[in-house]
């Protein structure tokens, strides 16, 4: 099979497609072909070894999601599985390929309503959607910033807090991201690399700032999201597109009366992300939470999709194509 991989970190430059034997299941596991594969933000930060997290031996095939059918079954794995469209993680690497090894109880059955490319949209992306959008309890009437609103994660987190009842200021960096957005159910948006942009949420809230603020820059845009939030408010950190997460000092956090919420609050056990993935496909299959794929890459042009992708010339979710 053909898979990419990661063996030095550096450049997009650096992935490349190599022949590699097909995986063997082991005990309990199945192999996936793969249909489509989800490529996110934190994989570029991992490639270029600046991510705000711990970093892989290498060398790595990278990827963490991928959709496609089961063709074989390990020892202690079902059977009846081989044939099935399902989605999986894959425990945080070896996605970038054709076929994949992993857990028989991480695959999940894809819906007849979904096609293999929703499917991995809303597999990582809508269970991140979903847990941080319980996590941070908006109410009817409610204000939330939601940054990156043009991601494929804010893109389904504008849906999901739409759903309570609450309003959504969703900030992006290019008009076609913003209408996006609005797409999706943004009643304001905002260009938050352009000056004044605080200015332009506050205005759209009254003044008072919004109750719930949901960060997904890091570095200065994530501080000034958190300046943005009302006293009594929320706050929630789930990206470093910056290249840091956004890091407020206890004593600002008391003055100003603002809650921290954790992402262990959005995720508290591997359980939980699991039950949330099959919940983000089922909300797909219903139509509730509909994903964004903006771009396909074939899977020999890895490097050409994390070009894109870190440059944040993407749209939505962007996906790797065997």
């Amino acid at each position: 099979m053909r898979a990419v991989w990661l063996r030095r970190f550096g450049g997009p430059e650096v992935l490349t497609v190599e022949e590699t034997p097909d995986p063997v299941p082991g005990e309990g596991q199945v192999v996936v072909e793969a249909a489509a594969i989800g490529i996110t933000y934190v994989e570029t930060q991992v490639r270029s070894g600046s991510a705000p997290m711990p970093l892989p031996e290498l060398p790595v095939i990278p990827g963490n999601g991928v959709a496609g059918t089961v063709v074989t079954a390990g020892p202690g794995a079902d059977p009846a599985l081989v044939g099935q469209r399902v989605a999986t993680t894959t425990g945080g690497s070896g996605g970038y390929a054709e076929k994949v090894a992993v857990d028989a109880a991480l695959v999940i059955p894809i819906p007849d309503a979904l096609d293999f490319r929703e499917a991995v949209g809303l597999l990582n992306d809508g269970r991140t959607a979903l847990g941080i959008g319980r996590a941070v309890a908006p109410g009817p009437g409610d204000w939330v910033l939601i940054g990156a609103g043009g991601s494929g994660v804010g893109s389904l987190l504008i849906q999901v807090v739409k759903q309570t009842g609450a309003r959504v200021v969703a900030a992006a960096s290019s008009s076609p991201k913003l209408g996006l957005a609005l797409g999706r159910g943004a009643d304001v948006v905002v260009d938050y690399t352009g000056p004044g942009w605080e200015k332009v949420v506050r205005d759209a809230t009254g003044g008072a700032g919004v109750d719930i603020a949901c960060d997904a820059a890091g570095g200065d845009l994530g501080r000034a999201a958190f300046e943005l939030v009302r006293p009594g408010g929320r706050f929630i950190a789930f990206g470093a597109g910056c290249g840091t997460m956004t890091r407020i000092p206890e004593e600002d956090v008391a003055a100003r009366g603002v809650t921290l919420v954790p992402m262990g609050a959005a995720f508290p056990s591997p359980a939980v992300m699991q039950q949330l993935s099959v919940e983000a496909l089922a909300e797909g299959a219903a139509g509730r939470l509909r994903p964004a794929v903006g771009q396909t890459f074939p899977l020999d042009r890895a490097a050409d999709a994390h070009a894109a992708v870190g440059a944040r010339r993407t749209l939505g979710k962007t996906l790797l194509i065997p």
